[in-house]
């Protein structure tokens, strides 16, 4: 029998231990159009874009609600993320 997977992070939050802290002022943080942004993982998945992206650098094209549209390039392909103010960081 194949054993079923149990979700994106299934196996992957060992990487999520020891991550910097959620603060304040990384939730309500805000950013403006066109700024240059980080991919960074935190240890919430609320607005957490998928793993594979953590460390890629992109743009901000708009806000969504209470997260953000980045662009990013992804070998030859521009890619619109969504992602929450606490998982990005200005470069």
């Amino acid at each position: 029998m194949v054993k079923n997977s149990k979700g994106m992070l299934s196996g992957n939050t060992r990487r999520m231990k020891g991550k910097t802290d959620i603060t304040v002022s990384s939730q309500v943080r805000t950013f403006e159009l066109g700024t240059k942004v980080v991919i960074v993982q935190k240890a919430t998945s609320r607005g957490m874009p998928h793993m594979r992206y953590n460390g890629k650098h992109g743009t901000i094209i708009k806000k969504q609600g209470k997260c953000y549209v980045v662009a990013i390039k992804d070998g030859g392909l521009t890619k619109e993320l969504i992602s929450n103010s606490i998982h990005l960081k200005t470069v």
